[in-house]
C-alpha cells in the first residue's frame, strides 16, 4: 500500500467514460486502483499509466477472475455494464447477459468477501415517468416487455433489487447510485450518446440529427462532478442501503442543446428532426423530461453540480477537435 490510509479500490469498467475518471481521481489522492474491463466500449488509451494502477482484462462474466480481484480489493465500485441506447437496441441479449448475470457475479463476490460494494444503475430505471424532478421513490412506468428500452430499465432495475437484498438480509455494505445523463472528455458518439454524436456532426459539416420533435428535455451533468459526488458517497457511513439520483437539475431541450453545439463549433450545418422509428426501430419509446431531484445526495454529502452545459461543450468540443485533427494526420 502507498500510505496508511490509503485503500484499493476494483473498478469494473474502469476503461469506460465514467470509470477512467474515476480511476484518475483515486489515483490522484493516493490510493490503488485495480481496473477489470473487457474493453468492449472502453478504451486503454482512457487510462494513464500510474505506478497504484493495475489493469487486467477480462469480464465480469469470468467469476474466477472477480473472486480473485475482489478477495484483493477493499472497496468495489461496479460500473462494468452495456450502456447507450444504440448498443442495447442492437445486441439485446448481450446487453441483458451483463448487466444481469454480471452483477450478480460482482454482488455475490463483494459479499463473499464481505467488501463494501458501490453499484451504479441508470435513470432509465424510471421509465416513462416524465413527471417534475424525480426523487429516488419515484414510481416507475414502463411499457410493454418487447420494447428493448424496457428490457434495460429492468436488467438494472433487478441489479439494484439484489443490492438492496443482499444489504438487508445479508448485511452487505452496498450503495446504489442512479446516473442521469452524464457528459465530457473521453465520451465515444459511437453508442448514441447525444452530446458527442451532435459535436462529432457538427465538426464534420454533416447536418445534426435530432430524434422525434426535439422538444425532449434532458439534464447533463460534467463527469467530473458525477465523480466528485461518487467519492463523497464512497466516504459517507450514511450512505450504506441507500440509491441516490446523481446529475443535473438544468433542463435542456435536444433542439436547443442542437443550436448550442452549433454556437460553440462555428459550424455551418443544419439540423435534421428524424422520427424515432427512423433512428432506432417502429416501437421505440421516448420520454418528454427527465430530470433528477438530487436533494437527498445534496443534504447527506453537500453535494452540487459545479459546471455549466457552456463549460461541458467547450471541453467536449475542444477534445472532438483534437481527435479530428489526429486522425487526418
Amino acid at each position: 500500500m502507498s500510505n496508511a490510509s490509503s485503500l484499493r479500490y476494483l473498478i469494473t469498467g474502469g476503461s469506460g467514460f465514467v470509470g477512467s475518471h474515476l480511476t484518475d481521481a483515486l489515483l490522484a489522492r493516493g490510493d490503488e486502483v485495480v481496473v477489470l474491463d473487457n474493453l468492449s466500449t472502453g478504451r486503454l488509451a482512457n487510462l494513464r499509466p500510474h505506478p497504484s494502477l493495475r489493469f487486467v482484462q477480462g469480464s465480469i462474466l469470468d467469476e474466477l477472475i472477480v473472486d480473485e480481484l475482489v478477495r484483493q480489493c477493499d472497496i468495489v465500485v461496479h460500473l462494468a455494464a452495456a450502456v447507450g441506447v444504440k448498443l442495447i437496441v442492437e445486441q439485446p441479449l448481450r446487453s441483458l447477459m451483463t448487466n444481469i448475470r454480471g452483477s450478480e457475479i460482482v454482488i455475490e463476490a463483494a459479499h463473499r468477501y464481505r467488501k463494501k460494494i458501490l453499484v451504479t444503475s441508470t435513470s432509465e430505471i424510471y421509465g416513462k415517468n416524465s413527471s417534475g424532478p424525480l426523487r429516488e421513490d419515484a414510481d416507475r412506468i414502463l411499457g410493454n416487455t418487447g420494447v428493448v428500452r424496457w428490457a434495460y430499465s429492468t436488467a438494472k432495475a433487478v441489479d439494484e433489487i439484489l443490492a438492496n437484498a443482499y444489504h438487508h438480509e445479508r448485511g452487505l455494505q452496498t450503495i446504489v447510485v442512479r446516473l442521469f445523463n452524464t457528459v465530457g472528455p473521453r465520451q465515444s458518439p459511437a453508442y448514441g450518446m447525444v452530446i458527442p454524436r451532435l459535436v462529432q456532426q457538427a465538426l464534420t459539416g454533416v447536418p445534426l440529427t435530432v430524434h422525434g420533435d426535439g422538444t425532449q428535455t434532458r439534464c447533463f451533468a460534467h463527469v467530473a462532478d458525477v465523480v466528485d459526488a461518487l467519492l463523497r458517497l464512497l466516504a459517507s457511513e450514511a450512505a450504506i442501503g441507500q440509491t441516490f439520483n446523481i446529475g443535473s437539475g438544468h433542463e435542456v431541450s435536444i433542439l436547443e442543446l442542437a443550436k448550442l453545439v452549433v454556437e460553440h463549433t462555428g459550424s455551418t450545418s443544419g439540423v435534421d428532426l428524424v422520427p424515432y422509428h427512423e433512428a432506432y426501430q417502429k416501437g421505440f419509446e421516448d420520454m418528454t423530461r427527465r430530470v433528477p431531484d438530487t436533494t437527498k445526495l445534496r443534504e447527506l454529502t453537500g453535494w452540487v453540480p459545479r459546471r455549466t452545459l457552456d463549460v461541458i461543450l467547450s471541453e467536449v468540443v475542444k477534445e472532438a477537435r483534437e481527435e479530428l485533427a489526429a486522425a487526418s494526420r
